[in-house]
C-alpha cells in the first residue's frame, strides 16, 4: 500500500456554479510569487519597474494559451478538434510547460526590442520566474490526480479516493511524476540562485536554465505515463523529443548569441 493517500477533492470550494479548484490556486499563488521574484530581479538590474511588470502581464497569459496549445498538439489533437470547447479549458487540467516557454521568449524577445531594455537580464528574470513558478504549480497537478507515473509500491506512492481527481484507478498507489517534476526544479531554482550569489554574467541564468529544464525532462518524463504522454518515436515521449530538438537546434544559437553579447565590441570585428 502507498504512503500517501489523498481524500480530498481536486475542487477547493464553489461559488454557486463556480467551482474553484487547488489546481487554480496553486497557479495563481504561483504567479503572484513567481512574478514578484522576477519583476524584483529586473529592477536591482535597471529595469523600470513598470517596464519589468508590463512585460510580466503579457507573458503569464500567453504563456498559458501557449502552455495549453501545446498541450492540445501533443495529447489527442483528434478529440480536441471535436470538442473545441475544451481547448482553452485550462482549468480542466493539462499544460505543456515547453508551450509556455516558447510563447514567454517571443514576447519578452519583442517587448525588449520595442521598449530597448536589455533582453538578458528580462531572459534572467524570465528563467526565475520559470524556476519559482513550475514547482508551485505542480502542487496543484498532484492535487488534480494528474502527471502520474506508474503504479508503483514505492513508500512515497501516491492513491487517490476521490473520483473528482484524474487519477485512473481510485486506491492504487502511482508514482507521482509532478513531484519528481517539481523536485528536479527546485534543484535547478537552487543552482540558479547560487549563481545569482556569484555575481555571474547578465543572461547566464537564462542559458543555464535552458540547458537544464529539458534535460530534466528527458528523464523525469521516463516515469509520465497516460494517454497524454503517449510515446512517439525511439521510445520517447513528446516531450523528450521537443526536449531532444531544443538542445540540439535551439540552444547552440541562443548559447552563440549570448556568448557574442559577452565580447567587447572591438573583438566582433
Amino acid at each position: 500500500m502507498p504512503l500517501i493517500v489523498i481524500p480530498f477533492s481536486p475542487i477547493a470550494f464553489q461559488i454557486g456554479p463556480l467551482q474553484i479548484h487547488w489546481y487554480g490556486i496553486a497557479y495563481a499563488v504561483a504567479f503572484v510569487v513567481a512574478g514578484a521574484v522576477a519583476v524584483r530581479h529586473a529592477v536591482a538590474h535597471g529595469i523600470p519597474s513598470r517596464d519589468a511588470e508590463a512585460i510580466l502581464t503579457w507573458c503569464i497569459p500567453i504563456g498559458l494559451v501557449g502552455g495549453r496549445l501545446y498541450f492540445v498538439v501533443q495529447s489527442d489533437f483528434g478529440w480536441y478538434l471535436t470538442h473545441p470547447e475544451h481547448i482553452l479549458a485550462i482549468w480542466e487540467g493539462g499544460m505543456a510547460f515547453f508551450g509556455a516557454i516558447f510563447a514567454s521568449l517571443a514576447v519578452i524577445i519583442v517587448a525588449a526590442r520595442r521598449l530597448h531594455l536589455s533582453l538578458w537580464v528580462m531572459l534572467d528574470a524570465g528563467a526565475l520566474f520559470a524556476a519559482v513558478g513550475q514547482p508551485i504549480g505542480r502542487i496543484g497537478n498532484i492535487a488534480n490526480g494528474e502527471i502520474l507515473g506508474p503504479p508503483s509500491d514505492l513508500p512515497w506512492a501516491i492513491a487517490y479516493t476521490d473520483p473528482r481527481t484524474m487519477a485512473p484507478k481510485l486506491g492504487v498507489g502511482y508514482q507521482p511524476a509532478a513531484a519528481y517534476e517539481a523536485v528536479a526544479v527546485l534543484l535547478i531554482l537552487g543552482l540558479l540562485l547560487w549563481l545569482r550569489r556569484r555575481g555571474v554574467p547578465t543572461g547566464m541564468l537564462a542559458i543555464v536554465y535552458l540547458a537544464l529544464y529539458p534535460i530534466s525532462q528527458i528523464v523525469v518524463f521516463i516515469w509520465r505515463t497516460g494517454i497524454e504522454t503517449p510515446v512517439i518515436w525511439l521510445g520517447l515521449r513528446q516531450a523528450q523529443l521537443t526536449s531532444v530538438a531544443f538542445l540540439l537546434f535551439l540552444f547552440p544559437p541562443i548559447a552563440y548569441f549570448w556568448w557574442r553579447s559577452r565580447r567587447p565590441a572591438n573583438s566582433l570585428a
